[in-house]
Order: C-alpha cells, then sequence, then structure tokens
C-alpha cells in the first residue's frame, strides 16, 4: 500500500518540510511539501536524495540494528540483548558516580536529535544524576551566535524570519557561504534578487564562493578579521553621519563606550588589518547603513572563531547604531547549522543553560527548572562544554562518556586528543544509528537508534519555526527512539539508587515530553504554551506563541523592546583579536574550513550515495594557483598539510577562489574517507587531526575555521588506484572493510562513485562504484593488495593479471562480458598508476572495452585513441557535466539570462533542486558564445 507522510529534512537549519513515500514499509521515494512556509516544495540536492539513503541495501550495509559490546577495545563488538545493554550501562554509570561523583561522567549529545529527545537527556545529567556535564555538537556550531545574541538583545532568539529577505533592500551575507549551506533559502535569495534587482548583495569572506559569485559587492577579507571590518564599517558611519540617534538614544544602551572603541578603526588600519580596498569599505557600510532594510545572514564564519562572540556582537552593534532591526527586511539573522540545534537551545541542551533559555549561573532559574523537575536542586557548578569535556576525558577526569548521534571522532577538533579521551574514558557507550561512524570504534556499548524515516518528534529551524517530524516506516531490527533510551536508562539509574526517587521520567510517547517542555517556557522569551502538537500536525509554528496567541511572530523587536532588565539592547564595545594561530615562517598558510555542497557533516548519510561525490569526488586541500608555482607544487600532486597538532596527506588542487597565503579543506573529510600513518606508525585522521581547539572564552566555541599550517610535496613514489562496480547489497561493506585498510597506508582514501541516473527516471537499486587510492614510500605487501582485490571483485574466476615483483607492480582487470558489449568492471594498478586518466574513463562511464585487455595490464601504457575524462558533474540532479554544459552554451547566444535560460532548458540542470544554478551562472558569465569568441 503506498502511504504519504509530512515531515522535515535532517540536514541543514533551513528546515525544509518533505513528503516521504513508502510501500510495505520501505521509503521509495521523497519531494518537497509545498505547503511547507520554509521551502514550498523545494529540496536541495541532499534532501531529493533522501529516499537513497533509507533503501534496504543502505540500511542493511551501514545501520547499527542490534545493541552491541565490545569485550575488549580492539575487539569486535558483539550482539547483545537490549535489557543487558541497559543494565551494564546503568550499572557502569551509577558505579562511576557513587565512586567518582556525578561529575565524572559526561554526555556528548547533537543537534540532529529531536527536541523531545535532548529534553530527556537534559533531565537525565541535570536533575537525576547531578551533573552539568552535558554538551552538544552545537557547541561547535551555534554557541557563539547565542551568546552574541544574550550579550547585544538580551535573549537567545533570531528577530528576522526567511520572509524578511522579500523586503530587504540589502542583503549582507557574512560568514557564510549559503549557496552551499542552507541552498533553498539561497533559492529565496536568488527569486527575490530576480524581482527586485536593486536590492544589493554585499557577501564578506576570505574565499570567492558560490555565494560571493552572485555578490554585487565582495569584501574577500582576511581570515578571522571581521571584528576590524565592522568596527570600522561603523566608524564611516559616525563619520558620515548615517547612524540612527534617536533609535540609539530612546532604544540602547553603552554607545558612548562603542563609539570611543571604534574611533581607533579608520579606514587606513582597517584596510591594512582586513586585507581590502578602501573604496569596498566605504562602499560596505554605506550600503548597509542607507538601505531603507539591512538584513545580515551569518552562519560558522562568524561562530567557530576563537573571537566568535565579538564577531556575532560587532555585526549586531552595526544593526542598533543603523535602526536596522525590528521592521521588515532588517536584523541580524544567524543561519542555524543543524536541522535542530535550535531546538536544543530551547530546552538547555547546553552545559551552560537550562531550559527555556534559562542561565545556568541564576539561582531563581535553577529554582525554577528544580520545582518544574520535582527535584531538591540543579547543580550550579557549570558543566564541561564540549572540547573540555573531551579533554577532561582525556585528563581521565571523566570517566564515562554518553555519545548521541554525533561522531566526535571526526568532528570534533585536534583529533588526537579526542581520540586519547575515548581511549582512556573507561566506559564509552555511543548511542547511533550509523555504524560506520568512526567514534563507533571506540565504543564499549552501542545502542541502535533510530533515524529519518523513522522518527517521531519536532525540530526547530533557523526561524524559530517548530515543525513536527513523523515516522513514515517502522523502525528497522531493533532500534529504539533516542528519548526512550534515555529514559529507559533513567529509571534503571534510579533503581540502582542514583538521583531522587519519583516518577521522574513517567513519559511514554514523544507528545508526554513535549508538553513538560511546553510547560517550562511559560513566560519565557520563547513561550510556546499556546501551541501544541494538534496545532502543529495542521501547520508549522514559529515562536514565541504564548497561551491565547492564534499564531506565532514573523519578526521580534518590533516595538523597540527588549528582553533585559530595562528593555535596551546593548551595545557591545568588543575589541578586535587576530586568529588563535597567527601565520608564521614555519607554518605560513591560513586553512580554512566549510562545506561542500552536496554532502552533510561526516557523510554518515550522503557518504552512502555515490551520486553526491559527482560534484566534488574525492578529498583535496585547495591552494591559490600562484602559491602553488611559487613552491614548486603540481595539481594532483600528494602534499603534506601540517599544523602543531598533525599532519595528514592529501591531493593537491588550484583554486580560483583563494586568495594567497590561504588554503581551504572541506570539513566532512574525516578518517571515513581519508586516512593514513605518520612516519612515527601513529593513525592519521581527516582534516580536524590538522584543526585547533581553542575557542572563544565567553562561547566556548572552538576556532575550526582556522589554523595555520605548512604544505609540502609528500615523497611516496609507489601508489595504487583501485576501482570497481559493485552490486549495490554489498558497496557499502566493501567500502567499510576498505576502511579498515586505509591505516596501513601513509596516505589511503576510499569514496564511492556512480553513474547516476537522472533523479525523476531511476528505479531500483543501482551498482555503486568504489575509488580506492593509496601511496607509500616502496610496494606493500602482496597479502595486503590481495585483500583489496578479493573486496573489489577482483579475485573472480576469468580476472586478467600482472605481476612484476622486482619492480613492485601488480595490476588486475575484471572485464563484464555480455551479448552486446564487454565493459570494465573492476582494475586495481598498483606501483604505476600512470594510466589512470584513460582507464579510469573506461570503467566509469562504462565504454566498450573488448579491445582494451591486456593493454589494461601494461604499465604506462597509452590509449590507442583518445579517450577524455569526463568533467566534474555540475548538476546532481540530472548527472550534467561541466563539459557538457560549456558545450551547449557555446552555441547559445544572447543576455546571459537568456543563455541560461536555454541551457536549462536543452539539458534541464538547475532545473529540480537549483543546487547547481550558481555554478550555472558563473559559467554563463565564464562561457562566450562561439561567434563571439571568434
Amino acid at each position: 500500500m503506498h502511504k504519504e507522510t509530512r515531515s522535515t529534512c535532517p540536514y541543514c537549519g533551513v528546515g525544509c518540510g518533505v513528503i516521504i513515500e513508502s510501500r510495505r514499509d520501505q521509503i521509495i521515494g521523497v519531494r518537497g511539501d509545498p505547503d511547507h512556509p520554509a521551502n514550498f516544495g523545494r529540496l536541495c540536492s541532499k534532501g531529493s536524495t533522501l529516499h537513497l539513503t533509507a533503501t534496504p541495501e543502505v540500511t542493511l550495509q551501514t545501520r547499527l540494528l542490534r545493541p552491541m559490546q565490545r569485550l575488549q577495545r580492539d575487539a569486535a563488538p558483539q550482539p547483545l540483548a537490549w535489557d543487558a545493554a541497559l543494565d551494564l550501562a546503568a550499572t557502569r554509570f551509577a558505579d562511576t558516580i557513587r565512586t567518582h561523583g556525578p561529575d565524572a561522567v559526561g554526555f556528548y549529545v547533537s543537534g540532529q536529535l529531536l527536541t523531545e529527545d535532548y529534553y530527556v537527556y537534559n533531565k537525565l545529567a541535570k536533575g537525576l544524576i547531578g551533573t552539568n556535564n552535558i554538551d552538544t555538537n552545537s557547541r561547535l556550531c551555534m554557541s557563539s551566535a547565542v551568546a552574541g545574541y544574550k550579550l547585544t538583545l538580551g535573549a537567545d532568539a533570531p528577530p528576522a524570519s526567511y520572509e524578511d529577505v522579500n523586503h530587504a533592500d540589502c542583503l549582507f551575507i557574512t560568514g557564510s557561504n549559503a549557496a552551499w549551506a542552507h541552498p533553498i533559502l539561497f533559492r529565496r535569495i536568488e527569486d527575490a534578487k530576480k524581482q527586485r534587482p536593486e536590492m544589493k548583495v554585499v557577501v564578506v569572506d576570505p574565499r570567492r564562493t558560490d555565494t560571493a559569485s552572485t555578490a554585487d559587492l565582495f569584501v574577500q577579507i582576511q581570515p578571522g578579521t571581521d571584528v576590524a571590518l565592522y568596527h570600522g564599517m561603523l566608524h564611516l558611519m559616525l563619520w558620515e553621519g548615517w547612524t540612527d540617534a534617536n533609535y540609539i538614544a530612546t532604544r540602547t544602551n553603552g554607545f558612548d563606550a562603542l563609539k570611543a572603541l571604534v574611533r581607533d578603526y579608520t579606514p587606513d588600519m582597517v584596510v591594512q588589518t582586513c586585507g581590502i580596498p578602501k573604496d569596498t569599505l566605504y562602499e560596505a557600510a554605506r550600503l548597509f547603513a542607507t538601505s531603507k532594510a539591512t538584513l545580515s545572514l551569518y552562519c560558522q564564519g562568524l561562530n567557530q572563531s576563537s573571537s566568535g562572540t565579538a564577531k556575532n556582537a560587532a555585526l549586531i552593534n552595526l544593526h542598533l547604531a543603523t535602526g536596522q532591526i525590528g521592521k521588515p527586511g532588517a536584523g541580524p539573522f544567524s543561519l542555524t547549522g543543524q536541522p535542530n540545534a535550535m531546538g536544543g537551545r530551547e530546552v538547555g541542551g547546553l552545559a551552560n543553560l537550562l531550559s527555556a533559555h534559562r542561565d545556568l549561573s541564576n539561582p531563581q532559574h535553577r529554582a525554577e527548572v528544580a520545582a518544574l523537575w520535582g527535584v531538591p536542586s540543579v547543580p550550579e557548578k557549570p558543566g564541561k562544554t564540549a572540547v573540555e569535556m573531551f579533554q577532561a576525558a582525556a585528563d581521565g577526569e571523566i570517566k564515562a562518556l554518553w555519545i548521541a548521534c554525533t561522531n566526535p571522532a571526526q568532528s570534533m577538533p585536534d583529533l588526537s586528543t579526542v581520540r586519547r579521551a575515548l581511549q582512556r574514558a573507561e566506559f564509552v557507550v555511543v548511542q547511533e544509528a550509523f555504524l560506520t561512524t568512526s567514534t563507533c570504534d571506540y565504543a564499549d556499548l552501542l545502542l541502535p537508534a533510530t533515524t529519518w524515516g523513522e522518527k517521531d518528534g519536532t525540530v526547530t529551524n533557523s526561524e524559530r519555526r517548530i515543525s513536527r517530524v513523523r515516522p513514515a516506516v517502522a523502525a528497522p531490527g531493533q532500534t529504539r527512539h533516542d528519548w526512550q533510551i534515555g529514559v529507559d536508562f533513567a529509571r534503571r539509574l534510579q533503581a540502582q539508587g542514583i538521583g531522587p526517587r519519583g516518577a521522574l521520567f513517567p513519559y511514554e510517547t514523544p507528545e508526554s515530553v513535549w508538553n513538560e517542555h511546553r510547560e517550562s517556557t511559560r513566560g519565557r522569551d520563547l513561550d510556546i504554551t499556546g501551541m501544541s502538537y494538534t496545532q502543529l500536525e495542521e501547520a508549522p509554528q514559529q515562536w514565541p506563541l504564548p497561551e491565547g496567541a492564534t499564531a506565532g511572530k514573523q519578526r521580534l523587536y518590533e516595538d523597540g523592546v527588549f528582553p533585559t532588565a530595562d528593555g535596551r539592547a546593548r551595545f557591545a564595545a568588543v575589541a578586535y583579536q587576530p586568529v588563535a594561530e597567527a601565520r608564521e615562517s614555519r607554518f605560513p598558510f591560513a586553512l580554512t574550513t566549510g562545506r561542500l555542497r552536496d554532502q552533510w557533516h561526516g557523510m554518515s548519510r550522503t557518504g552512502t550515495l555515490g551520486r553526491l561525490f559527482g560534484h566534488v569526488a574525492e578529498p583535496v586541500v585547495q591552494m591559490n594557483a600562484g602559491d602553488m608555482v611559487r613552491r614548486g607544487l603540481k595539481e594532483g600532486e600528494l602534499v603534506h598539510v601540517t599544523s602543531k597538532r598533525g599532519s595528514i596527506v592529501v591531493p593537491l588542487q588550484a583554486s580560483e577562489e583563494l586568495a594567497s597565503g590561504q588554503a581551504f579543506m572541506a570539513m566532512h573529510w574525516g578518517p571515513e574517507f581519508v586516512s593514513g600513518v605518520s612516519s612515527a606508525g601513529q593513525p592519521l585522521a581527516g582534516v580536524n587531526a590538522l584543526t585547533t581547539s581553542s575557542y572563544c572564552p565567553t562561547s566556548k566555541q572552538p576556532e575550526l575555521k582556522h589554523a595555520a599550517v605548512k604544505i609540502l610535496k609528500a615523497e611516496l613514489p609507489w601508489t595504487l588506484l583501485a576501482m570497481a562496480w559493485l552490486p549495490a547489497e554489498r558497496a557499502l561493506a566493501a567500502r567499510e572493510a576498505l576502511r579498515r585498510l586505509m591505516t596501513r597506508f601513509p596516505f589511503a582514501s576510499c569514496v564511492p562513485f556512480a553513474n547516476a541516473a537522472p533523479l525523476d527516471g531511476e528505479a531500483g537499486a543501482q551498482p555503486t562504484g568504489l575509488l580506492f587510492r593509496a601511496a607509500a614510500h616502496e610496494p606493500v605487501p602482496d597479502e595486503l593488495l590481495a585483500e583489496i582485490e578479493t573486496l573489489l571483485g577482483l579475485d573472480a574466476a576469468g580476472a586478467l593479471r600482472y605481476a612484476d615483483r622486482k619492480r613492485g607492480q601488480r595490476r588486475a582487470a575484471l572485464l563484464d562480458r555480455q551479448s552486446d558489449k564487454t565493459t570494465l568492471r573492476a582494475v586495481l594498478l598498483a606501483g604505476d598508476t600512470s594510466a589512470e586518466s584513460w582507464i579510469r574513463s573506461l570503467l566509469q562511464q562504462e565504454l566498450p572495452a573488448q579491445s582494451y585487455g591486456r593493454l589494461i595490464l601494461l604499465p604506462g601504457a597509452q590509449a590507442p585513441v583518445a579517450m577524455p575524462a569526463r568533467s566534474r558533474q555540475v548538476c546532481t540532479c540530472f548527472n550534467v557535466s561541466e563539459e557538457a554544459i560549456t558545450g551547449t552554451l557555446a552555441q547559445c547566444s544572447g543576455s546571459d539570462s537568456e543563455r541560461l535560460a536555454a541551457l536549462q532548458q536543452t539539458l534541464k540542470c538547475g532545473t529540480n533542486c537549483g543546487s547547481c544554478v550558481p555554478e550555472l551562472q558563473r559559467l554563463v558569465r565564464r562561457t562566450l558564445p562561439l561567434k563571439q569568441a571568434a
């Protein structure tokens, strides 16, 4: 029976509504919900492929489907019954608490949990156990935004809505590549610009991203200099008389101190600090201050910083100084990174917060929460935040860790410390949906949780809009909902004498958890006492929505009254501080990190789909082309990227986006996809082996966005390339097995690929490709190569082989001979990979290969006919390459918009999710028609 279920996308903070199509407890499709006010039916490349991450083939190979116990740290985990698993967890935590005190345990949770899940774990830690050692990966994402809002406006409440994009006269996008990180919101920006071309878009970023390429004004600052820029803009606003004196006098406090501070931020000082032209600084200040309505959009570029709170506050200062807040199209709008980072903040799921935006440091707030929960008290000692928690575990202070729905062994900074923490902790519980995350390797106990399409509850998006998450299919295997696991664990702790007695966890449904959370908000800035599950069944709602109100507030502070003691907003006189690690002679490059368009976080979900690797196929570090020439480095070469904390080896790629002295690597590349070993034999992980755990002193958010590094050529002469098409039902299991082999090479990476059919024409499980790449100082043992061949099906009868042990060369190929065509299905090139280009094309494009068998086995052989490699995929939905796009554009004439329309009509690229539209526009500008070129 075909069924449709309305739910919410589990990826970014836009919070798009989705309609899940299912049949017989299997998800078979997904489309955007046309009635959801966050997306009105649109989905990005990630959201459009959600159903493909929930197929039986994916689930059986990647999901954790039953409790597992690891009896020894290096042993494989063994199945365990649920009762035995929870009893074990309760006993170990209870013993630790009795022996070492409640602060000897810690909980690290996630912005991908639902609000109901978050609420249970917050109450479990702070109310039952009596420790504030509960923090979330939202600490890595949004805690500076929280601190910035509270410091200036008085409460953690984004004052604007997505609708304000349609009313803004100036969009000031800073520290955000919204085109890739929040694609559906960016579609709304594109629409607004098309309808009102006079609207100005200013983008501030160290990289010329897809977002920056669409700007009317691009401000390419040096990494970490945002505060200096904003203060310099305010300096000019004061000089030119562009501030709103009446608003400052009647609605704010503290302006005199800020005015005195920014006096020193002269144009000369700011342009030298930020590395921008003086007229660019002037124009940015003019557009921000003099536009009728200015809306700022910002994200991790501001937050993930050792001065994250200052960056947020300095930007908000500009809104207060110019009166650009509390009216349509104006305000400081923080874009949430994760699907429910906002919901976690609402329930107090951070080490320094309590339910409903209460402060842990406030005795009255602690008393209110204790009364609500029915416990004697809530501990006043501040809890360990994310970086502090893992440092405490590495130091032996925290003995037991409970990790839910997050992957700190990939996502935390300074992974050597995190790895030491997970190894030293006496008991580690990992509550997870996917068994393939790196953190699972360190778990003593694995608890299987439900995930998207199976969960029931609520999430809150960036514009304070609460949406329902609904289950479309039954929970697979023995998986349980996160809130249920927490409740069962809490009851067992109580049975062992931990915490106060009484029915502290009486919940039988997620709605019963929600109702208690709702009551905790009564009279608070985020009052949702007028909101219920019944209302949310009808439509998503924005908070605040107090009892008696008929609708939530679209924007806040329209009356100029703020949630502070005197009702006034507060200017923050925060000084500019440089990044935690300055570039110097030993580490001359500024490494920044960011997102890829088609991937999400550690790729535990998106990484199961080969089609999502079409746009960016493999891990690389990017550099400015001029820097590469000056250092004698070439595109595609392996390089050592080294910081004070670690070193990794990755291929090098030139990038037009980067200024001289900068480097970039995507945040997604963790040890699941790129790994190796150091010269000392220590395992090396992904990009976060390099990043610093230095953090903002106020928000405790680490500076993931910047690290000082050096980049040197890696002398690894022996290389390996292995590729294969595998049946969908075993490809991901093979990839997981190959991951276990990656640490036996100084460099190795393993990624899937696909010859993807268009989404609208896809049916059934498609073969998945795997690409394994490695390099070493000398040939590796034949036994290791044989393992790789077996995993890729090259041990089959009929496989062609060549070996020259003296030269360290080995080759194998498997041809699939059908009645109408012979194709290459698998290949391994070891010792000499110079023929990669044409052999890779032969396999990936499934070209006729009947004449190439022996040639593939010949080291250094050239293809007898020209066989150009397929160019990079631009459109994921319709599998359209850059070569096809530029070839079509060369035949199109007219204006840029007319050529884009003709391109879309011919190839369909950019007509489904729209994620590739900014890149299409850039290619339109770059590719001249043939007649014009002639």
